[in-house]
């Protein structure tokens, strides 16, 4: 099972709480939209900012949310091979 949020009004005025509620379900702007897994930990999150979004249960499951490398490792890895494509032209 999956929530599907949406931020439904502005945040505008909002205490620095329910911003970082709002950030940490993944919303950035008005009307923007998440399916996330249906857990307690999102439903209490969502009931805490219940007046500015809306949520519905959805069949099917949340997508992973991809890992990324940390920065530096990234940086390292693209120089290596910007060094290796210069050496064999």
């Amino acid at each position: 099972m999956a929530l599907k949020v949406k931020l439904v009004k502005s945040f505008a005025g909002a205490s620095g709480e329910m911003l970082d509620t709002i950030r940490g379900l993944g919303l950035k702007k008005f009307g923007e939209e998440r399916l996330l897994k249906d857990t307690p930990a999102v439903r209490g999150m969502v009931f805490k900012v219940k007046h500015l979004v809306s949520s519905e249960t959805v069949s099917g499951d949340a997508p992973a949310p991809a890992r990324r490398k940390p920065r530096k490792i990234a940086l390292k890895e693209r120089a290596r091979a910007y060094q290796a494509k210069q050496g064999k032209a």
